[in-house]
């Protein structure tokens, strides 16, 4: 195999939560360009049918559920359903997440729970759903966030707690899941890039965030997908258990 075949996604079968909007379109188009057949899963499933576009722009095929991965049924009724269209299921991507930008103490416990909920506790319940389905072995990325690594400016526990949590998971379901069963866990941890969370920023805000940025700005979703691929992709098949920052140098050490 070449090296850059290795980048090609032929004949797999990816599931994206969150798949609706910002990110999870982005990663969704990027699968389908790489050759897999996507299986989209959102809350607001309206918005599906223009992800799904762009998977049969790229010339791969779509299905698509009706998705809340903080229930644990519904998790396993996307992998079922992935399974059930296209045969087998390679590749999932735990895009599914919310933010909020509360101080801690004005913070409630439902404000609070309603973001690890989704955020970690949805990312695990897809995780388990993937790996009791899967024969064949596979690639899980879980979408993390620099927050999850480094504090910023914004007022943000909730969303933070629940992202180290997923770096924590990705590592445990990495030395858990590679060997046995021949599934590799991996994580992503975009900086800021344009999305609906990141649109509900104050432009300030915005600007002193790229002023932090060795890069000066903010990211581009494909910069953000092309490091997907490698890790879902036999280019990555010797690396397990690691966070990627992909954030312009935002935590660099």
């Amino acid at each position: 195999m070449s090296v850059m075949n290795r980048f090609r996604l032929d004949g797999k079968v990816a599931v994206v939560t969150g798949a609706s909007s910002g990110l999870g379109v982005a990663f969704a188009k990027a699968l389908a360009e790489a050759g897999a057949d996507v299986v989209l899963g959102a809350r607001r499933v309206d918005r599906l049918a223009d992800t799904g576009a762009l998977v049969e722009a790229a010339g791969r095929k779509y299905t698509s559920l009706q998705t809340d991965v903080t229930q644990p049924e519904q998790c396993d009724a996307l992998i079922a359903h992935a399974i059930k269209t296209f045969g087998h299921v390679d590749i999932l991507v735990n895009n599914a997440g919310v933010g909020t930008a509360v101080p801690a103490t004005k913070e409630t416990p439902e404000q609070y729970k309603a973001v690890i909920d989704v955020n970690l506790f949805g990312a695990y319940w897809m995780a388990q759903a993937f790996a009791r389905a899967n024969t064949n072995g596979g690639a899980i990325v879980n979408i993390a966030s620099v927050l999850g690594i480094k504090p910023q400016v914004l007022p943000q526990a909730a969303y933070a707690s629940s992202k180290a949590g997923l770096i924590g998971l990705t590592r445990d379901l990495a030395t858990q899941w590679t060997g046995r069963k021949n599934i590799r866990v991996n994580a992503l941890a975009p900086g800021f890039f344009p999305s609906e969370m990141s649109d509900e920023l104050p432009k300030d805000m915005v600007e002193m965030i790229k002023n932090f940025t060795p890069a000066g700005r903010l990211g581009d979703p494909e910069e953000l997908a092309a490091t997907l691929i490698w890790l879902v992709s036999d280019a990555s098949s010797y690396v397990t258990g690691i966070t990627v920052p992909v954030d312009g140098g935002l935590v660099m050490p």
